[in-house]
């Protein structure tokens, strides 16, 4: 559980740094179209650092003891934010174009997050 938390907190800093970068320090010196892939990964890694948290306060609800299904959708959140955030990232900061081959990958792992969850949802702790 904590480590769900703390993942949490972390990421949901960067997304606010980065979504501040992109809307002071990066508006003079990126074109628009990558300010907008810097905040749509911004926007992205906020959701799922709350997703993340409420991963966490599921566990604790569990009484600490997560469900297979919560550890999975805990990963699959975090690699989701990590490449398809972190790809997108990459382009809009950088311009490294060829980054964007990883975003896919990453928002197909964003969804296997959310139908961890769902397996949850109806099995619950069951699935331990």
């Amino acid at each position: 559980m904590r480590l769900w938390l703390a993942v949490s907190a972390i990421n949901g800093f960067i997304a606010v740094g980065m979504g501040a970068m992109a809307a002071h320090a990066f508006k003079a010196i990126l074109p628009p179209d990558r300010l907008r892939l810097i905040e749509t990964a911004s926007t992205y890694q906020m959701w799922h650092a709350l997703a993340l948290l409420g991963v966490a306060c599921l566990m604790a609800w569990a009484g600490g003891s997560p469900a297979r299904p919560l550890q999975a959708a805990g990963w699959a959140f975090l690699a989701g934010i990590v490449l398809f955030s972190g790809s997108l990232y990459l382009i809009g900061a950088f311009g490294w174009r060829a980054a964007g081959m990883i975003a896919p990958i990453g928002g197909l792992a964003l969804l296997a997050g959310w139908a961890a969850l769902a397996v949850y949802a109806f099995v619950g702790r069951t699935a331990s």
